[in-house]
């Protein structure tokens, strides 16, 4: 029996006709429960985006698996370590998206600052005709903290220099090559800096990070940018800190229970809400899907993964 590829989420209509031409493919959702059970042997291979959740029970009820890919650069949603006890490597798309995610972090910094949408809903009102615009916040000469010092915070932080913005940060060690200043938590991280982007890895570790008592920090000048994982935000504790003006505003492009969205964020001219879609252009959308196609081309090839997440079992 021919190993196949079993597909468990949405993806992009292109990477599914590219990867069927080479290699057979199911898609989960086509199978009644039971037929899923019965044809669990033949799946070696299971293709997921980044918001789907794989158990530790999905993975033991497929046991031929070897291979989990991720269309995405998170995979907090995987449990990795039991992938791992099982023998199944999983991979990822990492640095492809850097620069899109890094791009709409700026975005949402400008447009909160300067509250775009705001401003855009005050003329399509009228209220033009009747006076002014209130007054926004600089970006330019600003202080930047970034939680997170991954690829996607080197990004946002060379961005942030053609604004001539002081940067700090905080992440889990400092860098000896990275000139901005180190703070040892987000707390102080955040009652130092005007704007504090996040950058983070999602997951356990990282779940409300940012919670009431940094929030309070940042200040009822600061303004929050979170185009990591909205687990890594206490979304009530945002809420309220919005609410009774805590903070200054927010920029949210990731939210605690996609595709929920507290009413509370919604309808205030200092918050801007995208969709989860910082990555999502088309560009980069094709090589996610480029990278997901090749780690499976080379799992069945026998080939080196080229993308492997740190926590996989060596091949």
């Amino acid at each position: 029996m021919a190993e196949t590829i079993l597909q468990a989420s949405t993806l992009p209509q292109r990477l599914v006709v590219q990867l069927r031409q080479h290699f057979p493919l199911v898609d989960q959702r086509e199978l009644a429960p039971l037929a899923l059970a019965a044809r669990a042997g033949e799946f070696t291979v299971l293709l997921v985006d980044g918001e789907t959740a794989v158990s530790a029970a999905q993975i033991a009820a497929l046991p031929q698996l070897k291979l989990i890919a991720v269309f995405g650069v998170g995979y907090e949603r995987v449990d990795v370590l039991a992938a791992r006890a099982q023998g199944v490597r999983v991979t990822h798309t990492p640095g492809v998206l850097t620069d899109d995610v890094a791009d709409l972090a700026i975005g949402l910094l400008l447009a909160t600052a300067r509250q775009i949408g705001g401003a855009q809903r005050f003329i399509e009102r009228g209220d033009w005709l009747q006076g002014s615009y209130p007054w926004t916040r600089k970006v330019s000469g600003a202080r930047l903290g970034i939680l997170g010092l991954g690829r996607i915070g080197r990004a946002i932080a060379q961005r942030a220099a053609a604004f001539n913005m002081a940067v700090s940060y905080h992440s889990r060690q400092q860098y000896d090559d990275f000139t901005g200043r180190f703070f040892a938590t987000p707390l102080a991280l955040a009652d130092h800096c005007d704007f504090l982007v996040v950058c983070t890895n999602g997951g356990v570790a990282t779940r409300a990070l940012v919670d009431a008592k940094v929030l309070a920090a940042l200040g009822a000048n600061g303004i929050l940018i979170n185009i990591a994982r909205g687990s890594v935000v206490d979304e009530a504790a945002l809420v309220k800190a919005i609410d009774q003006g805590v903070i200054a505003g927010a920029g949210l492009d990731v939210f605690e229970c996609e595709p929920q969205v507290p009413a509370g964020l919604m309808g205030r001219d200092n918050v801007v809400l995208t969709p989860h879609m910082a990555s999502a252009t088309h560009s980069t959308r094709r090589m996610m899907a480029d990278l997901v196609f090749d780690n499976i081309a080379a799992y069945f090839a026998g080939r080196a993964l080229p993308t492997p997440v740190t926590e996989s079992p060596n091949p």
